[in-house]
């Protein structure tokens, strides 16, 4: 269990920072109101990677196969995001996938040969 700590760890601090790295490009790119919009979907995608974190820790201990909570939140988003007109669909979503970035990076690391 303590590399899968580990594991867990290194995805939130990954996508932590290219959540502000991506938050402060988009700032400068675009406008503060699309920074935002990017940053609720980031936020979104560390709940979901926390909630997936949490259901796969259980498995195996109280429940047999993983549940689908995790997915309310990306639902909640999306929904929160087209039903107000101050949001916009594209950086909430592009900023709930910050996580998947974080899992990219992870792997170009564990898998590309150290110096």
């Amino acid at each position: 269990m303590a590399e899968f700590y580990q594991l867990c760890r290194e995805l939130f601090t990954t996508s932590l920072v290219l959540m502000a790295i991506a938050f402060g490009t988009v700032w400068v790119i675009y406008d503060l109101n699309t920074a935002l919009n990017y940053l609720l979907g980031a936020s979104a995608s560390l709940i979901y990677l926390r909630l997936l974190a949490r259901n796969v820790e259980r498995l195996g201990h109280d429940q047999k196969k993983l549940g689908k909570t995790q997915l309310l939140v990306v639902v909640a988003v999306i929904i929160l995001a087209a039903r107000w007109h101050e949001l916009h669909i594209i950086p909430v979503f592009l900023g709930f996938l910050t996580y998947k970035a974080a899992i990219l990076v992870y792997m170009l690391r564990t898998v590309l040969p150290s110096p």
